[in-house]
This record gives C-alpha cells, sequence and structure tokens, in this order.
C-alpha cells in the first residue's frame, strides 16, 4: 500500500484524481485543499508529514489566475515559489517522491516547433515567472522530484475553457475567439491516469516532463469542436490575440513535445479530440 498526500485536491486536477481513487485500492489516497493544507504554511505540512509517512506527494496546490497574478503578484508567489520549496523541503526530510505540476506558461511562445523539456524558458507573466522560480526550488532541494507542465488544462470540475464555452452556448448567439494562440487542451482525467500509473510503476525516472493530449489547435479551433460535438450552431468569429488584450501576455504557441514521457512511462496520448469527446460525454452523463 502506497500512501499518496495530494494539495490543492479541490481544483481540477485534485477532483479527477479524487474521482478515479476509488478503482486503485493499491494507493491509500489523503486529499487536502487550501484550507485543510495551506503549503505557505511550513509548520502546517510538517504536521501532516509527520502522522502519516508519504511515499508520494502530488502538488496541485497553485496559484493559477493568471491576469490576477499580475497585481497580487506577492501571492502568486507565496504559493508557486515558496509553497513548491516548503513541500520539497518537507518530502526530503521523509525521502518522499514530489510530483508537481507546471505549466506551459514558462515559456514565451516564440518557438516554432513544440518545446521540449531542455528549451530555454522565458516566461512573459508573473504566473509564468513564479511556477518557472519553483520549479527551481524544487530542483535546488530534490532528486527525486517529478515536474509535469501540461497546457490548456480542462476537465468537467471547476473553470476552464470548455465549460466557459457550454455556459454561454446556452445565453449567446455569437461568440468571438482568439485564433493567432497555439497550444493543446490537456483533459485533466487523462493527465490523472499518468500520475498514477507513474505512482504504481514505482518509476524512478526523475525529471522534468511534458504532458498534453496530441495535436495543437489555437482556442478558435477547441471552441468549434466543442460546438460542433453538442450540436450547438452559434456563430464564432476567429480575431487576433490583439484584439482581446488581457494583464497577462500569454504565449503565441505553447505546444509541448511529449517524447520524453512516452518513452520513460510507456504511455499513449489520447488525441485532444476523442478526450474532449469523452469529457463532454462525462458532463452530459452527470446532469
Amino acid at each position: 500500500m502506497k500512501n499518496v498526500l495530494v494539495t490543492g485536491a479541490n481544483g481540477q486536477l485534485g477532483q479527477c484524481l479524487k474521482e478515479l481513487s476509488v478503482i486503485y485500492p493499491a494507493i491509500n489516497f489523503v486529499f487536502t485543499n487550501s484550507k485543510t493544507l495551506d503549503i505557505v504554511k511550513k509548520e502546517d505540512i510538517a504536521i501532516i508529514f509527520n502522522n502519516i509517512e508519504f511515499d508520494f506527494c502530488i502538488n496541485c496546490a497553485a496559484y493559477t489566475a493568471v491576469d490576477k497574478a499580475e497585481e497580487e503578484s506577492e501571492r502568486a508567489k507565496s504559493v508557486n515559489v515558496f509553497g513548491a520549496q516548503y513541500l520539497a523541503e518537507v518530502c526530503f526530510e521523509h525521502n518522499t517522491t514530489l510530483i508537481h505540476i507546471s505549466t506551459d506558461f514558462v515559456f514565451d511562445g516564440t518557438a516554432s516547433k513544440p518545446y521540449s523539456e531542455t528549451d530555454n524558458t522565458s516566461p512573459l507573466s508573473v504566473y509564468g515567472q513564479t511556477k518557472l522560480e519553483g520549479e527551481h526550488k524544487i530542483q535546488e532541494i530534490l532528486d527525486n522530484y517529478f515536474i509535469i507542465r501540461t497546457s490548456w488544462l480542462y476537465s468537467e470540475y471547476g473553470n476552464n475553457f470548455m465549460k466557459t464555452m457550454l455556459k454561454l452556448g446556452q445565453v449567446r448567439t455569437e461568440l468571438s475567439i482568439v485564433g493567432d494562440q497555439i497550444g493543446t487542451p490537456t483533459y485533466a482525467k487523462d493527465l490523472a491516469k499518468v500520475l498514477l500509473k507513474l505512482i504504481l510503476d514505482n518509476n524512478k525516472c526523475y525529471g522534468i516532463y511534458h504532458y498534453s493530449n496530441e495535436g495543437r489547435v489555437s482556442w478558435f479551433d477547441f471552441a468549434k469542436e466543442i460546438f460542433e460535438k453538442i450540436n450547438n450552431s452559434i456563430k464564432l468569429n476567429e480575431i487576433l490575440a490583439i484584439e482581446y488584450p488581457t494583464p497577462a501576455v500569454r504565449p503565441k504557441f505553447s505546444v509541448l513535445c511529449k517524447d520524453k514521457i512516452v518513452n520513460n512511462f510507456e504511455i499513449t496520448i489520447p488525441n485532444w479530440k476523442s478526450s474532449l469527446e469523452r469529457a463532454l460525454g462525462n458532463i452530459n452523463n452527470n446532469t
């Protein structure tokens, strides 16, 4: 029986892990959220680790309000940098393997081919910068860590692009969607399954990895596919990012290369369209 701590369990990935946990009897999960475990308080982390010896800690806790981070940089740094640092320090003391979730926002989006784990990082936003600094803290402290960078995360849970489109599609007849930012949607449940496989396989190929679904699309393409799959004939207008200014600058290109994780974890990654179909089906089955 492996003991696994999940922080930030109220987020999308955390809730997907919680849903899947019932079919993984070989893992004893302890799910925490910001109220039951605030990762910016090292003494609170130490207490929970002193009560249970964890084999793995999956850190889903993060400050993810990308635009708000521009004005709340200290709060973002507190969670994304120091929270990651404190978790890493306690994991080190207890010989616990840390699985930390990071982001495509560590890149500046100027590449013309998918980003590999060894490509230079150059974040454009406070969010991206703090997530990158969190990565660095973990690497300084631990040897037994997995940093998983992902992109465009969505699921049946929380707030995300897919759910926003579904809500707007019920009340609007026309939408304008950015078409010049390219990336890959990631179904959080697919990522959760990969993390659980990593744990059960007792994988020790530590380091930084990239994970998203397969394929590359714009936000416009993503929205178009959502509405086509639910047979909604809403009118979509493709616009440039410059026509929809936001406080935080987003990478124009953030497609991730997944060769390393496919080879080291021995996984097959679904295409984003098939994963989207499953996610929409799960939403329909739960309503």
